[in-house]
């Protein structure tokens, strides 16, 4: 008969301590040790609690910090209150930003004018489209008491692919309030589809002038991060000196993530590698991808 060799059993109390020496690799585990995430974005306004991206990584496991990078300075604000209380010369309005959104909000800011914007002009504004991009931007519209409609969209150029469906060329012109850095895609989109379009700079951005100094704090006291989010072009275009010169050699260790496609390419163009991005512009896609990319 052939012969069957057994490996010697452990005597049990070792075969617990082995297993316990296993568990207790798993606990501690580098994977699931709380990591430290820069987000380089303005706090969310207007909302009591913790920032919903610092809410949804903590449910990750890791610790972020929000850095503003930008700063912005309303302009035209008695032009855009003219138009607002003329939604008969529209045919809609389009907000690819909550920095618009808060420049209407402005201009609602006297007693009189809420009270004539809430009695009969949001109301026909609200006959005509109210397209938005994002979730965010969705919801300070609705504050507003308008119906927007795109709030799936993460991109403008989504966005004006949904407007070129619903809308005929012979509508009214859309209303556009929008920044100084607005990218170019979907006014351009819309005009060689004959879409009318009427554009206003309600705002201007510029860089925070306070980013190079808390960035330098935030490192020295809390180290290279594992992962950098950037939220915008701008911010890229701002910040990703100091960060590189911060981070030094350390650079090619971060997982650097971005909030959707535009900021995307806006890092790849600087020559960074991109190791994540939010398959939708919410503070939980971005999370997700970022502890998918720490893992």
């Amino acid at each position: 008969m052939p012969t069957t060799s057994y490996l010697p059993l452990l005597p049990v109390r070792s075969r617990i301590s082995a297993q316990l020496s296993e568990q207790l690799k798993v606990v501690y585990s580098p994977d699931i040790i709380k990591m430290h995430v820069l987000l380089l974005k303005e706090p969310r306004d207007g909302e009591s609690g913790p920032d919903p991206y610092i809410k949804e990584l903590a449910s990750h496991g890791h610790k972020a910090t929000l850095i503003p990078v930008l700063s912005f300075k309303f302009v035209s604000l008695n032009t855009l209150s003219d138009t607002l209380f003329q939604p008969e010369k529209y045919g809609g309005l389009i907000f690819t930003s909550p920095r618009a959104v808060e420049a209407v909000k402005m201009c609602l800011a006297t007693e009189e004018r809420r009270a004539e914007w809430n009695s009969s002009v949001k109301d026909k504004w609200n006959t005509k489209s109210i397209y938005v991009v994002g979730k965010a931007t969705a919801a300070l519209v609705q504050n507003l008491g308008l119906n927007p409609v795109g709030e799936d969209t993460g991109t403008a150029d989504v966005l004006s692919r949904v407007i070129i469906e619903r809308e005929d060329t012979n509508i009214l012109p859309l209303f556009f309030p929008c920044g100084s850095i607005k990218r170019e895609v979907l006014p351009t989109a819309l005009r060689e589809n004959g879409v009318p379009l009427e554009t206003l700079t309600v705002y201007q951005t510029a860089e925070h002038p306070d980013v190079e100094k808390n960035l330098k704090n935030y490192f020295t006291e809390q180290g290279t991060p594992a992962s950098i989010a950037f939220f915008s072009p701008s911010g890229v275009k701002f910040c990703l000196e100091v960060v590189r010169r911060l981070s030094g050699e350390q650079l090619a260790q971060i997982k650097f993530g971005a909030i959707g496609p535009t900021t995307r390419d806006a890092m790849a163009a600087e020559g960074l590698c991109v190791s994540c991005t939010a398959e939708k512009p919410t503070a939980e896609h971005l999370a997700a991808a970022i502890a998918k990319a720490l893992q």
